[in-house]
C-alpha cells in the first residue's frame, strides 16, 4: 500500500441517513434497556434527577452516533464523557443496558475509520484509553479500600486478583478491539480508493495506447499510400507515352492506352480518397515521430517469403491457397501481407503453438485471410492485442469484416474478408 498522505472522503448523504437510523433505534434501544435493568436489578434502583435521568443519559449516548462518520473525534469524546458519568451516577443502568457498551465501542472504532485528522484521531483515542483504564484503575483502588472484592472460592488467585486480571483482559479486548477493527477498516477504504485511482489511470493509458496504435496503424497506411499511388502514376506515365508514340501511327493501340490511364486514374483516386478519409480524422495533438524507413514493399505476393521468414524463426507455417489467382488492388494486396505479418506475429509472441497454417481465398468480389494456430496463450502477459486494433483499423478502412478471437476447441484464429470491387468500399475509414 502506498505511504502517500491519504484522507477519507466524508461520508455520503447515504451513510449519514445510515448513521441518523442507527442512532435513533438504539435511543429506543437504550430506553428498553434501561428498564429491563431496572427491573432485575436486586434492589431499589436509584433514578437520579427527576426521575429519569439513566433515561436520559442512554438516549444521550445512543444519539451521538448518529455524528459518527461525520464528526467521529467530537461524537468519541462526547460518548467517553457519558459513559463515565453513566457509570458512576446510575451503576444498575451502566452494568445492564449493553446499548451503553456497544456506543463506546462504535464510537472508537467510528473515530479510527473515520477522522480525516490522523494524528488528532490518536491523540484523541490515546487521551480516552488512558482516562478509561485510569477510571478502572480508581474502581479497582476503591474496591480494594472497601473490600467489595470478596468470594469463598481460592484458586490459583484471590478473588479480588481475580476480579482484577478477569476485568482487565475483558476491556484490552474490548477498546483495542475497537480500535484494530476502525484501523482494519480504514486501510480497506484507503486500498479501494487507490484501486479505484489506478483502474482509471489504467483505463486512460488503455484509451491512449488504443489511440496510439490506430495512429501508428495510419501512419503506416500513409508510407504505403505513397507507393500506392506512385504504382498508379508510373502505370499511367507509361501509358501516355505509349500513347503519344503511337498516336498518328497506331490509333487503336493510342485509345487502348488512354483507357488504361482513365482506369488507373480513377482507382487511383478512389484508394486516395479512401486512405485520406482516414488519415485526415487523426489527432492532431498526438506526438508522432518521423517513421523509420520501412522494408522493401509488402504485397499478397510475398506471403511465401513472409512465410519462409518465420519457418526460420522457429514456427512452423503451413500455407494454402484457394481459388482463381488474380490480381488485387494494391491497397487490398498491402493490407492482405501487413495482416498476415501482425498475425503471425502475434503467434511467436504471445502463444504457446509451434505451428500455424495461413489460407488466402479468392472469392471473386473479395479476398479471404485466414491464420490459426492450436496454441494456448503463454502464462506470461499476453501483450496489450493492439495490434488486433491495426488490423481492425485497416480492414474497416477498406470495407471490410474481420474475426479475431480464440477458436472454440483450442488455438486462435485471425479471420478477414476484404471486397476486391472499390466502389464497395466506404470512402472514409471505418469507427476507430
Amino acid at each position: 500500500m502506498s505511504q502517500a498522505p491519504w484522507s477519507r472522503p466524508a461520508p455520503t448523504a447515504r451513510e449519514q441517513r445510515y448513521d441518523l437510523l442507527l442512532g435513533v433505534g438504539m435511543a429506543l434501544a437504550s430506553v428498553l434497556g434501561t428498564e429491563l435493568a431496572r427491573g432485575a436489578f436486586p434492589t431499589r434502583a436509584d433514578l437520579g434527577i427527576g426521575g429519569v435521568e439513566p433515561y436520559v443519559l442512554g438516549v444521550l449516548i445512543a444519539l451521538l452516533l448518529c455524528l459518527r462518520r461525520r464528526w467521529p473525534i467530537p461524537v468519541l469524546i462526547g460518548v467517553a464523557v457519558l459513559f463515565v458519568v453513566i457509570g458512576e451516577r446510575t451503576v444498575w443502568a451502566f452494568a445492564g443496558n449493553l446499548v451503553t457498551q456497544a456506543a463506546m465501542f462504535m464510537s472508537i472504532y467510528s473515530a479510527v475509520a473515520w477522522s480525516r485528522d490522523r494524528r488528532l484521531m490518536k491523540a484523541a483515542v490515546g487521551l480516552v484509553f488512558i482516562a478509561m483504564f485510569g477510571w478502572l484503575s480508581l474502581n479497582f483502588v476503591k474496591a480494594l479500600q472497601n473490600n467489595s472484592i470478596e468470594g469463598p472460592n481460592h484458586g490459583l488467585f484471590s478473588p479480588y486478583v481475580s476480579n482484577v486480571l478477569m476485568t482487565v483482559a475483558l476491556n484490552v479486548l474490548y477498546f483495542f478491539g475497537a480500535y484494530f477493527w476502525g484501523r482494519t477498516a480504514w486501510g480497506i477504504a484507503r486500498q479501494q480508493y487507490e484501486l479505484e485511482a489506478q483502474a482509471v489511470e489504467l483505463a486512460a493509458q488503455q484509451e491512449a495506447n488504443a489511440r496510439r496504435a490506430v495512429i501508428d496503424e495510419r501512419l503506416r497506411i500513409s508510407r504505403e499510400l505513397h507507393d500506392v499511388v506512385a504504382h498508379h502514376i508510373s502505370s499511367i506515365g507509361v501509358q501516355a507515352g505509349g500513347a503519344r508514340r503511337v498516336m498518328d501511327t497506331d490509333p487503336d493501340a493510342a485509345k487502348n492506352a488512354l483507357n488504361v490511364i482513365e482506369e488507373s486514374s480513377r482507382s487511383a483516386v478512389n484508394e486516395m480518397r479512401q486512405l485520406l478519409g482516414m488519415l485526415r480524422a487523426a489527432d492532431p495533438d498526438l506526438d508522432v515521430s518521423t517513421p523509420d524507413e520501412k522494408a522493401p514493399q509488402a504485397d499478397a505476393d510475398r506471403l511465401p517469403a513472409l512465410i519462409a521468414e518465420a519457418n526460420g524463426l522457429g514456427l512452423e507455417v503451413g500455407f494454402h491457397q484457394i481459388g482463381a489467382v488474380e490480381e488485387l488492388p494494391k491497397t487490398v494486396s498491402v493490407s492482405v501481407y501487413r495482416i498476415a505479418q501482425e498475425a503471425l506475429s502475434n503467434v511467436r509472441k504471445h502463444s504457446t503453438a509451434r505451428s500455424a497454417h495461413l489460407t488466402l481465398r479468392y472469392l471473386g468480389d473479395s479476398v479471404e485471410l485466414e491464420v490459426l494456430d492450436d496454441g494456448r496463450p503463454k502464462h506470461a502477459p499476453v501483450g496489450s492485442r493492439l495490434g488486433h486494433v491495426g488490423i481492425r483499423e485497416r480492414v474497416g478502412l477498406l470495407g471490410g469484416e474481420s474475426e479475431i478471437g480464440p477458436r472454440p476447441v483450442t488455438g486462435f484464429r485471425v479471420r478477414v474478408r476484404i471486397p476486391l470491387n472499390p466502389q464497395n468500399r466506404p470512402l472514409t475509414g471505418g469507427e476507430a
